[in-house]
């Protein structure tokens, strides 16, 4: 019996690049986005003392989407030159050629674009505030160049869509929002402080800032000092917003789940200081979890 041989069919061009920008926004590493989500539903449900509008809802969940997406092409365009020499970030579409830097400019463009969009359908306050963050996600990237804090400047980033979530639910940003701003620039700082240790030694080689670098031996200590400020700034959150029990109830299983990242991160090995990076997804989780039961279960 004789048999046929069949060439393979080649993947058609559309579906190779849609493949290659899925990579370069970090779509399939949904992390990012669930980092970004968490405080953004933490500031619309306290805003909203509850469940905020629908509409809204949605306009910021794909807000966060659309944004987080293009922070991601915007980041690699910005370390381009950095990226071929760090062991986790050499194989980015950017850094192997497979995508240029025009075409992710263009794709950063349209998402942003997309993202404002959607914000055209909230308040005049809002629309405003939402260019503050066009221009935080534009800069974080660069700031690596020139600061040993761009895991702060990402908190700022990361965390405006909370005082945007107060302008688009009640049309004025309350200092209670300010505070969970702040809150969420000590968590960002401290679960991308893991990230950045990470790259430690990669990014000494290069010339590339952290506060990993910065921190030095001190890094882990300090990483406690950031952890403990977040909590003090989340039970001056629950204070002020007079939160029941299921709120503090939240923040102790955060406690205990931060705890747990120090217990694998004491040895500073790149494996588990990566998995404690990721699971702060889960205390972002554990602190919305707290915030939306309190109200929806009150009498």
């Amino acid at each position: 019996m004789s048999y046929e041989r069949f060439e393979p069919v080649p993947v058609p061009v559309w579906k190779t690049r849609l493949r290659l920008y899925w990579q370069l926004t970090r779509n399939d590493r949904p992390i990012g986005w669930l980092l970004l989500l968490w405080p953004t539903w933490w500031g619309l449900w306290l805003a909203a003392e509850g469940m905020p509008p629908v509409w809204t809802l949605f306009v910021f969940t794909a807000g966060v989407w659309l944004t987080r997406s293009a922070g991601c092409v915007v980041n690699d365009y910005a370390d381009r030159w950095l990226d071929p020499h760090v062991e986790r970030t050499r194989d980015r579409p950017l850094a192997t050629g497979a995508v240029r830097g025009r075409e992710a400019l263009v794709l950063f463009a349209v998402l942003m674009l997309a993202a404002f969009a959607l914000v055209l359908t909230m308040n005049r306050l809002t629309v405003w505030m939402s260019l503050i963050g066009l221009l935080l996600a534009a800069t974080y990237p660069y700031l690596k160049r020139y600061t040993y804090l761009p895991q702060v400047y990402l908190g700022m980033a990361f965390g405006w869509g909370i005082p945007m979530g107060f302008a688009a639910v009640t049309g004025e940003v309350p200092a209670l929002a300010w505070l969970l701003y702040v809150a969420n620039i000590l968590w960002s700082t401290a679960y991308d402080t893991w990230y950045a240790m990470v790259d430690r030694d990669d990014d000494i080689k290069v010339g590339a800032k952290s506060t990993a670098v910065l921190f030095g031996d001190l890094d882990l200590v300090i990483q406690g000092i950031l952890y403990a400020l977040f909590f003090i700034a989340l039970m001056l959150v629950g204070q002020r917003a007079a939160m029941g029990n299921w709120y503090w109830a939240g923040l102790a299983v955060a406690a205990v789940l931060v705890a747990w990242q120090f217990r694998i991160s004491r040895k500073r090995e790149r494996g588990p200081l990566f998995r404690a990076f990721l699971h702060n997804h889960w205390v972002g989780l554990a602190v919305f979890a707290g915030i939306a039961l309190d109200f929806a279960l009150r009498g």
